[in-house]
């Protein structure tokens, strides 16, 4: 498993991802896990419609009133302030709150706890055909408002990975949380993506440390590349022991690709920045072969 990733969001972890897919997929049959699951854009990307939806359904706990011994358990054990105490001790639960962790579940004494469900998210798994390339795309998506990112990811991931392939690439959200970690785990390799910019090379930092803990070898990319200076980023990515291993030039031909919803390596097959995607796909099929 390949992952992509970036502390920051909009450095264009995404356009890598997906242009990286494209040209693994010319080498083997490929898996693209589309696990920014509060704002997945890769199908927009792909200019393709999201099919074969799955629900992402959590544990939602109700009472059973008339076995509640009011001994308050359920409300102490709740580390997401979703079960309430009425000043007589009576339990409720806030919906919305809830992670679906069963804790309250297993703690209480008297079974006064019933398992329900609640629909917080959804799976896709989407044919893609791009040009001559195809391959499958499992997207993971929030509901509106829902909170609880880790079980929309851990079942896209799972749904992801049940699909049969030759290379699974992952493509996570950005930032450092338990769900990006979620996300990286397993990983063969991460090309962590960044940008020659002040919060890039903060972010960059903070992505890095997290794979440093994981154990997790990890490529640098350095997207827009010319936009800024890049020595600091340079000195950064040596102190945690990696490597940049491709620039990606700053470009207004990655924003036609955009607006023309083709992805680079296919609206501009001949370009530089085309090549130096291709050229770190070379890169990667090395590794996993």
């Amino acid at each position: 498993m390949i992952s992509v990733t970036g502390g920051k969001g909009g450095t264009g972890k995404s356009t890598v991802a997906v242009n990286l897919a494209i040209e693994l997929a010319r080498r083997g049959k490929l898996v693209l896990a589309d696990l920014d699951v509060e704002d997945p854009n890769d199908h927009i990307l792909l200019n393709v419609e999201l099919q074969n939806e799955e629900p992402v359904n959590i544990m939602l706990p109700f009472v059973k009133y008339e076995a509640c011994i009011k001994c308050g358990a359920c409300a102490e054990v709740c580390d997401t302030g979703a079960m309430l105490l009425s000043p007589d001790k009576v339990p409720y639960v806030i919906p919305r709150l809830c992670s679906g962790c069963r804790a309250c579940y297993f703690v209480c004494p008297t079974k006064a706890i019933v398992e329900g469900k609640r629909t917080i998210g959804y799976t896709y798994e989407t044919p893609v055909n791009v040009d001559d390339v195809n391959f499958t795309l499992v997207t993971g998506m929030l509901r509106e408002g829902e909170e609880h990112t880790p079980p929309a990811v851990l079942q896209a991931k799972r749904r992801a990975l049940s699909v049969e392939a030759d290379v699974y690439l992952v493509d996570t959200s950005a930032g450092t949380s338990n769900s990006v970690a979620s996300s990286l785990d397993g990983s063969k390799l991460v090309l962590a993506v960044t940008e020659p910019t002040p919060l890039g090379l903060h972010d960059l930092a903070l992505i890095l440390e997290l794979a440093k803990e994981m154990g997790l070898e990890v490529w640098v990319v350095m997207n827009r590349s010319g936009l800024g200076p890049e020595d600091r980023h340079e000195r950064v990515v040596k102190e945690y022991g990696y490597e940049i291993v491709a620039r990606i030039p700053y470009s207004r031909r990655v924003v036609d690709s955009y607006v023309k919803g083709v992805p680079l390596v296919i609206s501009y097959p001949d370009s530089e920045e085309a090549f130096k995607l291709k050229e770190l796909a070379d890169r990667v099929w090395e590794v996993l072969s």
